[in-house]
Protein backbone atom coordinates (compact mmCIF):
# COMPACT_ATOMS: atom_id res chain seq x y z
CA UNK A 1 0.00 0.00 0.00
CA UNK A 2 1.07 3.10 -0.50
CA UNK A 3 2.61 5.68 1.91
CA UNK A 4 1.55 8.89 -0.34
CA UNK A 5 -1.80 10.30 0.30
CA UNK A 6 -3.37 11.23 -3.32
CA UNK A 7 -6.71 11.10 -1.66
CA UNK A 8 -7.06 14.39 0.73
CA UNK A 9 -4.93 17.59 -1.24
CA UNK A 10 -4.96 20.63 0.60
CA UNK A 11 -7.46 22.73 -0.71
CA UNK A 12 -6.99 25.11 -3.68
CA UNK A 13 -9.88 27.41 -3.78
CA UNK A 14 -8.84 30.63 -2.86
CA UNK A 15 -4.87 30.29 -3.99
CA UNK A 16 -2.99 31.39 -6.49
CA UNK A 17 -3.83 28.31 -8.50
CA UNK A 18 -4.95 29.37 -12.52
CA UNK A 19 -6.86 26.01 -12.37
CA UNK A 20 -8.98 26.89 -9.58
CA UNK A 21 -9.18 30.77 -10.57
CA UNK A 22 -10.88 30.12 -13.30
CA UNK A 23 -13.78 29.17 -11.67
CA UNK A 24 -13.79 31.09 -8.47
CA UNK A 25 -16.67 31.30 -6.68
CA UNK A 26 -18.86 28.86 -8.75
CA UNK A 27 -19.29 25.05 -8.10
CA UNK A 28 -17.80 23.82 -11.07
CA UNK A 29 -14.98 20.93 -11.02
CA UNK A 30 -11.55 21.90 -12.61
CA UNK A 31 -10.13 19.24 -14.76
CA UNK A 32 -8.96 21.46 -17.53
CA UNK A 33 -5.58 22.92 -17.29
CA UNK A 34 -2.80 19.96 -16.84
CA UNK A 35 -1.80 20.33 -13.10
CA UNK A 36 -2.46 17.88 -10.67
CA UNK A 37 -4.37 18.44 -7.74
CA UNK A 38 -2.29 16.15 -5.61
CA UNK A 39 1.07 17.67 -3.43
CA UNK A 40 4.05 17.73 -5.05
CA UNK A 41 6.95 14.62 -3.18
CA UNK A 42 7.89 14.87 -0.09
CA UNK A 43 11.31 14.83 -0.95
CA UNK A 44 10.71 17.69 -2.94
CA UNK A 45 8.88 19.91 -0.53
CA UNK A 46 11.40 19.35 2.06
CA UNK A 47 14.70 20.34 -0.42
CA UNK A 48 12.50 23.55 -1.00
CA UNK A 49 12.12 24.01 3.13
CA UNK A 50 15.93 24.01 3.19
CA UNK A 51 16.72 26.28 0.63
CA UNK A 52 14.01 28.71 1.85
CA UNK A 53 15.85 28.39 5.11
CA UNK A 54 19.14 29.69 3.34
CA UNK A 55 17.23 33.10 2.82
CA UNK A 56 19.46 34.27 0.08
CA UNK A 57 17.55 34.08 -3.42
CA UNK A 58 20.53 35.52 -5.71
CA UNK A 59 20.94 34.78 -9.53
CA UNK A 60 20.95 31.28 -10.25
CA UNK A 61 22.86 28.68 -11.58
CA UNK A 62 22.62 25.15 -11.65
CA UNK A 63 24.93 23.04 -9.26
CA UNK A 64 26.55 20.07 -10.24
CA UNK A 65 24.34 17.95 -7.98
CA UNK A 66 21.52 19.54 -10.12
CA UNK A 67 22.90 18.35 -13.40
CA UNK A 68 24.29 14.81 -12.30
CA UNK A 69 20.55 13.83 -11.29
CA UNK A 70 18.96 14.66 -14.67
CA UNK A 71 21.88 13.09 -16.43
CA UNK A 72 21.79 10.17 -13.96
CA UNK A 73 17.63 10.35 -14.82
CA UNK A 74 17.78 9.70 -17.92
CA UNK A 75 20.62 6.92 -17.57
CA UNK A 76 18.49 4.90 -15.20
CA UNK A 77 14.92 5.43 -16.82
CA UNK A 78 15.91 5.43 -20.66
CA UNK A 79 19.36 4.37 -20.91
CA UNK A 80 20.10 7.19 -22.87
CA UNK A 81 23.61 8.90 -21.85
CA UNK A 82 23.48 12.40 -22.33
CA UNK A 83 26.38 14.88 -21.76
CA UNK A 84 25.81 17.56 -19.87
CA UNK A 85 27.01 20.16 -22.54
CA UNK A 86 23.63 19.40 -24.53
CA UNK A 87 21.60 20.55 -21.52
CA UNK A 88 20.02 24.40 -21.85
CA UNK A 89 17.97 25.42 -18.78
CA UNK A 90 14.62 27.20 -19.67
CA UNK A 91 11.86 28.60 -17.63
CA UNK A 92 8.96 26.24 -19.05
CA UNK A 93 8.32 24.19 -21.96
CA UNK A 94 6.50 26.31 -23.84
CA UNK A 95 9.34 28.66 -24.07
CA UNK A 96 11.22 25.75 -25.63
CA UNK A 97 8.36 25.35 -28.31
CA UNK A 98 8.95 29.28 -29.27
CA UNK A 99 12.58 29.61 -29.24
CA UNK A 100 13.28 26.28 -31.71
CA UNK A 101 10.66 28.21 -33.77
CA UNK A 102 12.51 31.35 -33.48
CA UNK A 103 16.24 29.05 -34.41
CA UNK A 104 15.00 26.56 -36.92
CA UNK A 105 12.58 28.42 -38.92
CA UNK A 106 12.38 31.77 -40.46
CA UNK A 107 9.58 34.07 -41.01
CA UNK A 108 6.85 32.76 -43.64
CA UNK A 109 8.95 28.67 -43.43
CA UNK A 110 6.69 26.09 -41.94
CA UNK A 111 6.34 23.95 -38.80
CA UNK A 112 4.68 20.95 -38.98
CA UNK A 113 2.73 19.02 -36.28
CA UNK A 114 0.46 16.20 -36.15
CA UNK A 115 -2.84 17.45 -35.02
CA UNK A 116 -5.09 17.17 -32.21
CA UNK A 117 -2.38 18.60 -30.27
CA UNK A 118 -1.41 20.95 -27.71
CA UNK A 119 -2.11 24.07 -28.01
CA UNK A 120 1.31 25.93 -28.40
CA UNK A 121 2.29 23.40 -30.75
CA UNK A 122 -0.02 25.38 -33.43
CA UNK A 123 0.71 28.90 -31.44
CA UNK A 124 4.74 29.04 -31.11
CA UNK A 125 5.59 29.28 -34.85
CA UNK A 126 2.65 31.70 -35.94
CA UNK A 127 3.78 34.02 -32.52
CA UNK A 128 6.80 34.91 -34.56
CA UNK A 129 5.26 35.02 -38.22
CA UNK A 130 5.99 31.36 -39.04
CA UNK A 131 3.51 29.07 -40.53
CA UNK A 132 2.04 26.04 -38.82
CA UNK A 133 1.01 23.60 -40.81
CA UNK A 134 -1.21 20.28 -39.48
CA UNK A 135 -1.66 16.96 -40.14
CA UNK A 136 -4.68 15.22 -38.43
CA UNK A 137 -3.81 11.84 -36.91
CA UNK A 138 -5.63 8.58 -38.00
CA UNK A 139 -7.55 6.66 -36.29
CA UNK A 140 -6.80 2.78 -37.39
CA UNK A 141 -8.21 -0.64 -35.33
CA UNK A 142 -8.91 1.71 -32.22
CA UNK A 143 -5.48 3.38 -32.49
CA UNK A 144 -4.38 6.54 -33.01
CA UNK A 145 -1.88 6.26 -36.27
CA UNK A 146 0.24 8.24 -38.10
CA UNK A 147 -1.26 8.88 -41.68
CA UNK A 148 1.93 8.82 -42.91
CA UNK A 149 1.16 9.36 -47.10
CA UNK A 150 -0.84 12.78 -45.31
CA UNK A 151 2.15 13.70 -43.92
CA UNK A 152 3.99 13.25 -47.14
CA UNK A 153 2.03 15.89 -48.99
CA UNK A 154 2.25 18.38 -46.34
CA UNK A 155 5.94 18.85 -46.88
CA UNK A 156 7.01 21.88 -48.83
CA UNK A 157 9.94 23.29 -50.02
CA UNK A 158 9.46 26.04 -47.14
CA UNK A 159 8.93 23.32 -44.12
CA UNK A 160 11.82 23.39 -42.03
CA UNK A 161 10.99 22.01 -38.49
CA UNK A 162 8.59 19.19 -37.22
CA UNK A 163 7.24 19.65 -33.61
CA UNK A 164 6.61 15.82 -31.99
CA UNK A 165 4.64 15.22 -28.69
CA UNK A 166 6.13 12.25 -27.07
CA UNK A 167 3.92 10.68 -25.29
CA UNK A 168 0.86 12.98 -27.08
CA UNK A 169 -0.84 15.06 -25.02
CA UNK A 170 -4.02 15.10 -25.62
CA UNK A 171 -4.08 11.71 -27.17
CA UNK A 172 -2.28 9.86 -24.52
CA UNK A 173 0.03 7.65 -26.57
CA UNK A 174 3.04 6.53 -25.72
CA UNK A 175 4.55 6.15 -29.17
CA UNK A 176 6.70 2.93 -30.31
CA UNK A 177 10.42 2.30 -31.35
CA UNK A 178 9.30 1.47 -34.85
CA UNK A 179 7.05 4.71 -34.99
CA UNK A 180 9.60 7.07 -34.35
CA UNK A 181 12.52 5.61 -36.37
CA UNK A 182 10.23 5.94 -39.22
CA UNK A 183 9.58 9.70 -38.14
CA UNK A 184 12.78 10.02 -37.97
CA UNK A 185 13.77 8.70 -41.52
CA UNK A 186 11.19 11.53 -42.60
CA UNK A 187 12.30 14.50 -41.28
CA UNK A 188 16.18 13.33 -42.63
CA UNK A 189 14.79 12.87 -46.02
CA UNK A 190 13.07 16.24 -45.89
CA UNK A 191 16.16 17.20 -43.77
CA UNK A 192 13.75 18.74 -40.98
CA UNK A 193 14.90 19.36 -37.68
CA UNK A 194 13.00 17.89 -34.96
CA UNK A 195 11.64 19.12 -32.06
CA UNK A 196 10.45 16.15 -29.13
CA UNK A 197 8.64 17.16 -26.52
CA UNK A 198 8.97 14.41 -23.92
CA UNK A 199 7.32 16.29 -20.88
CA UNK A 200 5.09 13.49 -20.47
CA UNK A 201 7.71 10.96 -20.66
CA UNK A 202 8.05 10.11 -17.00
CA UNK A 203 3.68 9.38 -17.05
CA UNK A 204 3.73 6.25 -18.83
CA UNK A 205 0.68 4.52 -16.97
CA UNK A 206 1.33 1.06 -19.04
CA UNK A 207 4.21 -0.70 -16.91
CA UNK A 208 4.75 -3.02 -21.14
CA UNK A 209 5.34 0.50 -22.98
CA UNK A 210 8.96 2.22 -22.43
CA UNK A 211 9.29 5.72 -23.11
CA UNK A 212 12.21 6.15 -26.07
CA UNK A 213 13.44 9.48 -26.21
CA UNK A 214 13.27 10.53 -29.66
CA UNK A 215 16.92 11.51 -29.71
CA UNK A 216 18.09 7.77 -28.65
CA UNK A 217 17.39 6.02 -31.74
CA UNK A 218 20.98 6.72 -33.31
CA UNK A 219 23.25 9.62 -33.87
CA UNK A 220 21.92 10.78 -37.03
CA UNK A 221 18.58 11.47 -35.81
CA UNK A 222 20.29 12.92 -32.53
CA UNK A 223 22.17 15.16 -34.65
CA UNK A 224 18.61 16.78 -35.54
CA UNK A 225 16.72 16.49 -32.54
CA UNK A 226 15.76 18.92 -29.74
CA UNK A 227 14.42 17.31 -26.65
CA UNK A 228 12.09 19.19 -24.38
CA UNK A 229 11.93 17.35 -20.75
CA UNK A 230 10.63 19.11 -17.83
CA UNK A 231 9.76 17.66 -14.31
CA UNK A 232 6.81 19.93 -13.85
CA UNK A 233 3.85 17.20 -15.15
CA UNK A 234 5.34 14.40 -12.97
CA UNK A 235 5.63 15.86 -10.37
CA UNK A 236 3.77 18.78 -10.10
CA UNK A 237 5.71 21.34 -9.56
CA UNK A 238 4.66 23.20 -13.03
CA UNK A 239 4.95 26.62 -11.19
CA UNK A 240 8.16 27.01 -10.65
CA UNK A 241 9.01 27.19 -14.34
CA UNK A 242 11.48 24.69 -14.95
CA UNK A 243 12.65 23.02 -18.02
CA UNK A 244 15.43 22.19 -20.23
CA UNK A 245 16.29 21.24 -23.46
CA UNK A 246 18.74 18.50 -24.65
CA UNK A 247 20.37 19.20 -27.73
CA UNK A 248 23.24 17.15 -28.77
CA UNK A 249 24.78 19.01 -31.75
CA UNK A 250 26.50 21.76 -30.66
CA UNK A 251 25.66 24.20 -33.77
CA UNK A 252 22.35 23.30 -33.56
CA UNK A 253 22.41 24.21 -29.54
CA UNK A 254 24.31 27.50 -30.10
CA UNK A 255 21.59 28.74 -32.53
CA UNK A 256 19.01 27.72 -29.62
CA UNK A 257 20.90 29.67 -27.21
CA UNK A 258 21.73 32.29 -29.73
CA UNK A 259 17.87 32.58 -30.20
CA UNK A 260 16.97 32.79 -26.30
CA UNK A 261 19.48 35.58 -26.16
CA UNK A 262 17.90 38.65 -24.03
CA UNK A 263 14.48 37.32 -24.13
CA UNK A 264 14.45 34.16 -22.11
CA UNK A 265 14.69 34.75 -18.57
CA UNK A 266 16.99 32.54 -16.61
CA UNK A 267 15.68 29.56 -14.34
CA UNK A 268 14.87 30.58 -10.37
CA UNK A 269 16.73 28.69 -7.42
CA UNK A 270 13.63 26.58 -6.47
CA UNK A 271 13.22 25.36 -9.59
CA UNK A 272 16.38 23.72 -9.70
CA UNK A 273 16.25 22.71 -6.33
CA UNK A 274 12.70 20.79 -6.98
CA UNK A 275 14.39 19.75 -9.98
CA UNK A 276 16.96 18.11 -8.17
CA UNK A 277 14.95 16.60 -6.04
CA UNK A 278 12.41 15.57 -8.32
CA UNK A 279 14.71 13.52 -10.67
CA UNK A 280 17.34 12.14 -7.60
CA UNK A 281 15.18 11.66 -4.52
CA UNK A 282 11.21 11.12 -5.77
CA UNK A 283 10.92 7.55 -7.60
CA UNK A 284 8.93 6.00 -5.31
CA UNK A 285 6.34 8.69 -4.72
CA UNK A 286 6.46 8.67 -8.76
CA UNK A 287 5.50 4.65 -8.16
CA UNK A 288 2.47 5.40 -6.60
CA UNK A 289 1.49 8.50 -8.61
CA UNK A 290 1.37 5.93 -11.69
CA UNK A 291 0.09 3.41 -9.36
CA UNK A 292 -3.18 5.97 -8.36
CA UNK A 293 -3.59 7.59 -12.02
CA UNK A 294 -3.54 4.10 -13.55
CA UNK A 295 -6.97 3.64 -11.08
CA UNK A 296 -8.15 7.03 -11.73
CA UNK A 297 -7.47 5.50 -15.76
CA UNK A 298 -9.86 2.12 -15.41
CA UNK A 299 -12.09 3.80 -12.92
CA UNK A 300 -13.41 6.69 -15.97
CA UNK A 301 -13.17 3.95 -18.68
CA UNK A 302 -15.46 2.10 -16.62
CA UNK A 303 -17.94 5.03 -15.89
CA UNK A 304 -17.58 6.01 -19.63
CA UNK A 305 -18.79 2.49 -20.88
CA UNK A 306 -21.32 1.80 -18.35
CA UNK A 307 -22.98 5.14 -17.45
CA UNK A 308 -21.77 8.27 -19.52
CA UNK A 309 -24.02 7.66 -23.00
CA UNK A 310 -22.78 8.93 -25.68
CA UNK A 311 -18.71 9.59 -24.43
CA UNK A 312 -16.59 7.36 -26.31
CA UNK A 313 -12.66 7.13 -25.28
CA UNK A 314 -11.50 6.17 -29.03
CA UNK A 315 -8.04 4.52 -28.22
CA UNK A 316 -5.78 3.16 -25.20
CA UNK A 317 -4.90 5.18 -22.65
CA UNK A 318 -1.15 5.04 -22.24
CA UNK A 319 0.30 7.44 -20.65
CA UNK A 320 -0.45 11.20 -18.84
CA UNK A 321 -3.13 12.23 -16.26
CA UNK A 322 -5.25 12.97 -19.90
CA UNK A 323 -8.51 11.73 -21.38
CA UNK A 324 -9.20 12.79 -24.65
CA UNK A 325 -13.23 12.02 -24.56
CA UNK A 326 -15.24 11.77 -28.23
CA UNK A 327 -18.40 13.59 -27.52
CA UNK A 328 -19.59 13.99 -31.12
CA UNK A 329 -22.53 11.84 -31.23
CA UNK A 330 -24.57 14.60 -28.73
CA UNK A 331 -24.47 16.41 -31.07
CA UNK A 332 -23.05 20.00 -29.16
CA UNK A 333 -22.02 22.57 -30.80
CA UNK A 334 -19.91 23.92 -27.71
CA UNK A 335 -19.40 20.41 -25.57
CA UNK A 336 -17.48 21.74 -23.14
CA UNK A 337 -19.73 24.49 -22.39
CA UNK A 338 -22.24 21.90 -21.64
CA UNK A 339 -20.61 20.70 -18.80
CA UNK A 340 -19.22 23.20 -17.28
CA UNK A 341 -23.05 24.80 -17.21
CA UNK A 342 -23.59 21.09 -14.84
CA UNK A 343 -20.86 21.71 -12.59
CA UNK A 344 -17.71 20.01 -14.51
CA UNK A 345 -14.88 22.50 -16.18
CA UNK A 346 -13.31 20.37 -19.48
CA UNK A 347 -10.95 21.84 -22.43
CA UNK A 348 -12.93 22.19 -25.55
CA UNK A 349 -11.23 19.84 -28.20
CA UNK A 350 -11.32 22.69 -30.67
CA UNK A 351 -8.31 24.31 -29.01
CA UNK A 352 -6.38 20.91 -29.60
CA UNK A 353 -7.31 21.76 -33.40
CA UNK A 354 -9.80 19.14 -33.18
CA UNK A 355 -13.19 19.30 -35.41
CA UNK A 356 -15.94 21.62 -33.31
CA UNK A 357 -18.41 19.88 -30.93
CA UNK A 358 -16.07 16.72 -31.38
CA UNK A 359 -14.26 16.33 -28.12
CA UNK A 360 -13.19 17.18 -24.70
CA UNK A 361 -9.79 16.52 -22.64
CA UNK A 362 -10.45 15.58 -18.66
CA UNK A 363 -7.72 15.90 -16.28
CA UNK A 364 -7.48 12.92 -14.21
CA UNK A 365 -4.84 13.86 -11.61
CA UNK A 366 -6.90 14.73 -8.84
CA UNK A 367 -8.47 12.55 -6.32
CA UNK A 368 -10.88 9.19 -6.68
CA UNK A 369 -14.01 11.03 -4.90
CA UNK A 370 -13.10 14.22 -7.50
CA UNK A 371 -13.79 12.42 -10.10
CA UNK A 372 -16.75 10.11 -8.60
CA UNK A 373 -18.29 13.30 -8.08
CA UNK A 374 -17.53 14.68 -11.87
CA UNK A 375 -18.76 11.76 -13.05
CA UNK A 376 -22.60 11.93 -11.26
CA UNK A 377 -22.45 15.63 -12.77
CA UNK A 378 -21.40 14.71 -16.28
CA UNK A 379 -24.55 12.30 -15.98
CA UNK A 380 -26.89 14.91 -14.95
CA UNK A 381 -25.31 17.22 -17.97
CA UNK A 382 -25.98 14.17 -20.48
CA UNK A 383 -29.34 13.38 -19.00
CA UNK A 384 -30.50 17.73 -19.28
CA UNK A 385 -29.30 17.82 -22.97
Amino acid sequence: MSTFDFDTPPDRRGTDSQKWQKYAGRDILPLWVADMDFKSSPAIIDALHRRVEHGIFGYARPVKSTIDAVVNAMAERYGWKIDPAWIVWLPGLVVGLNVTAQAFAQPGEEVLTLAPVYPPFMSAPKNSARVSVTVPWALQGGAWTIDWEALERAVTPRTTLFYLCNPHNPLARVWRREELTRLAEFCERHNLVLCSDEIHGDLVLEPALPHVPTAMLAPEIAARTITLMAPSKTYNVPGLGTSLAIIPDAMRRARFVRATAGIVAEVNNLGYVACEAAYRDSEPWRQALLAYLRGNRDYLLEAVARELPGLRVEAPVEATYLLWLDVAALGLERPAAHFEAHGVGLSDGAMFGAAKGTHVRLNFGCPRATLTEAVRRMKAALAAR
